[in-house]
């Protein structure tokens, strides 16, 4: 078994390059904070998922999902087919990934579940039990 799949070394490649073409190619002001996160190619390569973000906000989310999908990805398929030596070129479907939004949120219940079971176990202890820096001995 092949350690990296041909389909996940052509969706590295092309992530790559999506990454520069929509950075240095793409005028639009609504698209200036795209990152490419993930390729994720078809065996026969007819279609490719593109999974993006937008920092810092993703509040415009549907807006960019509806303009890297419409024109824009037969402009950056064309840019592709320029660059990449492959028979045919795949769709690009673009989608919007929202496992970082999720993560942050997740990461934020953590440390806000973490720092509410520290100020209970201070202020639960006889406050003769602590030690200097506010621990309980």
């Amino acid at each position: 078994m092949k350690e990296f799949d041909r389909t996940e070394r052509i969706g590295a490649e092309l992530k790559r390059l999506l990454s520069t073409l929509v950075r240095d190619e793409v005028n639009d002001p609504r698209l200036a904070n795209i990152t490419v996160h993930e390729v994720r190619v078809t065996r026969d390569l007819a279609h490719a998922k593109v999974f993006f973000t937008c920092f810092p906000t993703d509040d415009e989310a549907a807006e960019q999902t509806r303009l890297l999908n419409g024109k824009l990805a037969g402009f950056l398929r064309h840019g592709l087919a320029q660059r990449v030596r492959l028979r045919t070129i795949p769709q690009l479907h673009f989608v919007f990934d929202e496992s970082i939004g999720k993560g942050e949120r997740l990461a934020a219940l953590i440390s806000q579940a973490v720092g509410r079971s520290d100020t209970s176990t201070r202020e639960d202890a006889d406050p003769e039990e602590l030690q200097a820096d506010g621990t309980p001995s």
